[in-house]
């Protein structure tokens, strides 16, 4: 048997106010003539306000240094990577780094521009596994939300001209994230909810999947514990509450790297692609559907909906085309190793194209 030999992140830093120490702990990669970029989430725009822009006044500009607003209003599309790599390449040739600061769609846009400073054509040639040929630029990840885990995994999540598909590779990881939950305290509830249930819904997948083994279960289950300590026994949220979520968010991430998500990430990225679906969204509006498949995990996570006064979207594919049905459905079915952690070997006789449009129906 062989075993899987994975890349993790370089270096991780971890404290309230550790932020403060992001010019001392870039200083050694910066390259002569070449910039630092700061990618940034939009949602700390000069037009938000308050705490918001705190956060750009602390960004350590040197010389040419600059700051990009990402746009995240969409998820990560190949085309919006491409375009942000090829305005820097024009105007800077090349640069020291990229320091993705933001949710989990901003490290994914930051580990994307990062690799494809140095690769050639488009970042969809790359959406598969193990494509990626050479390593990208240094790559810091900051994170300003907790749960989706793209601050440790291997992997990048793009939409694509023909699919929804991550650049999975060993270069993809970053090489030094700094996890501040001072950052994540200005975060709107509802988002937090969401991106939250990101990782609750990774753990509920990852300890039934048929990949799970020791390693997995060990980080899984610890995010399981902080998440349920955060979304179902606080009475009200606080410092603690960020702090655990933040290192619920980098277990879950690291339980899957060593393992695979399931059925409503598999579900979930046919939504993202077809109808723009936020990320964690989506995989709420299909947690909430699958009884069949993670009975107490659905049980539980209608629990702390309620309990965090969310309201689940509902009829999202209402009135779509047999087009349509047939779009998402072939690009959920594309994600097999999704399905093989969730359903065994046998799992295309399990979920059929039939099986999974009326899945699609009740969303």
């Amino acid at each position: 048997m062989k075993f899987r030999n994975f890349k993790m992140v370089d270096y991780v830093v971890y404290g309230r106010g550790s932020f403060n120490q992001l010019d001392e702990i870039i200083a050694p990669h910066r390259k002569e003539g070449r910039p630092m970029i700061f990618l940034v989430d939009h949602f700390f725009s000069a037009g938000s306000g308050g705490q918001n822009n705190s956060l750009l006044n602390r960004i350590p500009l040197k010389g040419k240094d600059k700051i990009v607003l990402a746009d995240v209003t969409h998820e990560p599309k190949t085309s919006y990577v491409d375009k942000l790599s090829q305005q820097l390449k024009e105007e800077f040739g090349t640069v020291s780094g990229i320091i993705g600061i933001g949710g989990g769609s901003t490290m994914d846009l930051a580990k994307a521009v990062s690799l494809m400073m140095n690769n050639p054509g488009s970042s969809a040639d790359y959406q598969g596994w193990d494509l990626v040929k050479f390593p990208g630029v240094y790559k810091a990840g900051i994170p300003t939300l907790s749960g989706t885990g793209a601050e440790v995994s291997r992997t990048t999540v793009l939409t694509g001209p023909a699919k929804k598909l991550g650049m999975n590779s060993d270069f993809t990881p970053f090489n030094q994230i700094i996890l501040d939950p001072e950052l994540t305290a200005n975060a709107p509830s509802d988002q937090r909810f969401y991106t939250g249930m990101d990782c609750y819904i990774h753990c509920i997948e990852s300890l039934q999947g048929t990949y799970l083994n020791e390693f997995s279960k060990s980080y899984g289950e610890k995010a399981l514990e902080l998440c349920r300590k955060v979304f179902l026994q606080k009475k009200e949220w606080d410092n603690e509450s960020d702090d655990q979520l933040m290192m619920a968010s980098y277990a879950g991430g690291m339980s899957i790297a060593y393992s695979q998500v399931g059925v409503a990430h598999a579900v979930s990225y046919g939504l993202s692609y077809l109808l723009g679906t936020k990320h964690g969204i989506g995989n709420c509006i299909v947690m909430n559907h699958l009884e069949e498949y993670y009975p107490e995990g659905v049980k539980e996570f209608k629990c702390m909906a309620e309990k965090n006064k969310v309201d689940i979207p509902e009829g999202i594919c209402r009135g779509l085309s047999n087009e349509q049905f047939d779009t998402m459905i072939n690009v959920s079915l594309g994600m097999k190793p999704l399905w093989e952690n969730a359903l065994g070997k046998n799992w295309e006789k399990i979920m059929t194209k039939e099986k999974l449009r009326a899945l699609y129906e009740k969303l």
